[in-house]
């Protein structure tokens, strides 16, 4: 399209594109937007090496004349104006997240990075928005997705948007150096099978004296919890879940972490990783609370107890609703791969030069350039979007105001006094 664009002289002609997508992603009512920051940085840095002109050139007709390479050694980002809702805000189908103006040849070049790049950012930081709304505001989320990602740029994009849409920290050690993110990660199973130990361990010896349901505790289970704690004293949080939870996992936890108190240390957590996480989560919150009742250590029974095991938030609703002790969930595959929908559907219309028009009206462009307003009532709610056309005047608080719908071009309304616009 460039060559064309250049052959017929157009291409300096100035054009404007809207990017937005059509429906909201996960059959929600909203979609948060990201990937802002990425397209700033592409159009900043926006340039072509001889390197890549030389293979353009291979992969074109050999009848494409040579002027147009001399064209794309001086192409960059100089002319290009973007317009854009701000990063992490809650938008809506049809508005434009990104009005892209400047010369046609090359606001078609930033096409398909500026889709790419909007598209997965803003689907995953959805998707991480949706598991923080249902598993509440007092939840620790982890985000444990590095292994199931889509490779290794999909795994620190979506720690990183993960993050944005209301996760508190990453086990994505790039991630965390690259972009700030809190790190959080415990030990795995292998760990545990690594150990073996041969010898009595007091506070065990102390816990086994109360009774309870745990039998013989796995000595080699208890032997790495013995090293993790020599390791990370001030970090200890240990996997319970390599033999039996409640009959090893968290007896052998108490033991290390009532040693641990005792030299002056508090213990952080357990992680469970299978089973019936809500009834193991009770039983074990009633284990840690029957400890700090025994031997006076006081907070013990508020210990973290942190959840994992291919969660998505259809089991964190079933996991609410059967009631449950967990105070973190560590979120990976159905997170980080968006497993519900693979795509947002983002689009990239001209705008200006040229109305794309068709019988399906959810794909016809709403031509020219435009202006988008968030209106607010007097409660302080927001209560639509509304586009105008980039000549008209903006909304007026305390009066009356009138669109058209998006979705349905015959229906009307009607948002009257609205309290102020954004």
């Amino acid at each position: 399209m460039a060559y064309a664009y250049w052959k017929a002289g157009k291409h300096n002609e100035r054009a404007v594109f809207d990017l937005y997508f059509r429906r909201n992603p996960f059959g929600v009512e909203y979609t948060v937007f990201a990937g802002l920051d990425e397209c700033i940085k592409l159009i900043a840095n926006f340039r072509f090496t001889d390197d890549e002109i030389a293979f353009i050139k291979s992969s074109l007709p050999s009848s494409c004349e040579d002027g147009f390479f001399d064209f794309l050694r001086a192409v960059d980002c100089s002319n290009v104006e973007i317009h854009a809702i701000s990063e992490g805000y809650v938008v809506f189908p049809k508005i434009p997240l990104m009005r892209i103006e400047g010369p046609v040849a090359v606001v078609q070049l930033l096409e398909t990075p500026f889709v790419n790049l909007i598209n997965f950012a803003s689907l995953v930081a959805t998707n991480a928005a949706r598991h923080r709304f249902v598993a509440g505001k007092s939840k620790m989320l982890l985000e444990f997705g590095l292994r199931r990602a889509h490779g290794p740029d999909g795994g620190i994009g979506a720690s990183k948007y993960c993050y944005m849409g209301g996760f508190d920290a990453t086990s994505n050690v790039a991630a965390g150096k690259l972009f700030g993110i809190p790190l959080r990660g415990t030990h795995s199973h292998a760990f545990v099978s690594t150990y073996t130990l041969d010898y009595d361990f007091t506070w065990l010896s102390k816990i086994k004296a109360l009774g309870g349901i745990f039998g013989e505790t796995n000595q080699s289970e208890l032997a790495a919890f013995v090293s993790y704690a020599l390791a990370f004293p001030k970090n200890f949080l240990a996997l319970v879940d390599t033999y039996d939870v409640t009959r090893s996992g968290v007896p052998n936890f108490c033991a290390v972490a009532l040693a641990l108190n005792n030299l002056g240390y508090k213990a952080e957590g357990i992680r469970q990783d299978s089973g019936d996480l809500a009834y193991l989560s009770c039983e074990t919150r009633i284990f840690f609370q029957a400890i700090e009742k025994e031997f006076g250590v006081i907070g013990f029974g508020k210990t973290i107890i942190v959840a994992s095991n291919d969660l998505n938030e259809v089991t964190l609703d079933a996991l609410n609703k059967q009631g449950h002790e967990i105070d973190a969930f560590g979120i990976g595959t159905h997170l980080v791969t968006c497993y519900a929908q693979p795509a947002l559907g983002v689009v990239f219309k001209l705008v200006e030069i040229m109305i794309s028009l068709g019988s399906n009206f959810q794909k016809v462009s709403i031509p020219c350039k435009k202006k988008s307003y968030r209106l607010y009532g007097k409660e302080g709610y927001s209560l639509v979007d509304l586009m105008t056309g980039g000549n008209e005047l903006p909304p007026k608080v305390n009066e009356f105001n009138v669109a058209i719908h998006l979705l349905n071009p015959r229906e009307h309304m009607w948002y009257h006094r609205v309290s102020r616009s954004l």
